[in-house]
């Protein structure tokens, strides 16, 4: 039972010999994604690219609203003919608009998706060369609970992604 005891012992001391070597590191990637300066350059093209249809549905909103209120004021004055035609009026529009919205949102997340894509890329593009050029054993991501700052390089991915060319 002894020489069990010491032969645990033994083994428990030189695996932790053998691990004592590992250069472990952290990367706190909602944080790079935040400070990345490609996403701001993502978040700008997504802006620009879809500021002119977001501006078309808030005129379509605005366009119905003031027909309902139209509606709303005049339908005692109106003929039941025009009443209907401009009820028929403003159910068309808000289907189109309904229609717009869903169609505008899809397109916008695939766009955003697409962006985050890319841009995540470029982040494991730079943890891979920091732990190639400094030498990591073993870099973590998500699901890690509790680190050390002597462990957390997300600093340097941070500088990384800022020197990497577009």
């Amino acid at each position: 039972m002894k020489k069990k005891i010491a032969l645990f012992l033994g083994l428990l001391f030189a695996a932790n010999i053998s691990y004592a070597d590992l250069k472990i590191g952290f990367v706190n990637i909602p944080a790079v994604l935040e400070k990345a300066p490609q996403a701001e350059k993502a978040k700008k093209r997504l802006e620009e690219k879809f500021s002119p249809r977001d501006k078309q549905l808030v005129a379509q909103g605005k366009e119905i609203q003031t027909m309902e209120e139209r509606l709303a004021k005049d339908a005692s004055t109106m003929s039941e003919s025009v009443k209907a035609n401009l009820e028929r009026d403003i159910l068309n529009k808000k289907r189109d608009a309904k229609r717009s919205q869903q169609e505008f949102s899809e397109d916008f997340n695939a766009s955003r998706n697409e962006e985050l894509g890319k841009l995540q890329r470029r982040i494991v593009e730079a943890v891979r060369t920091i732990a190639k050029d400094d030498g990591y054993d073993l870099l973590l991501t998500d699901g890690v609970i509790y680190a050390k700052d002597q462990f957390d390089i997300t600093a340097q991915v941070q500088t990384k992604l800022a020197t990497m060319p577009e």
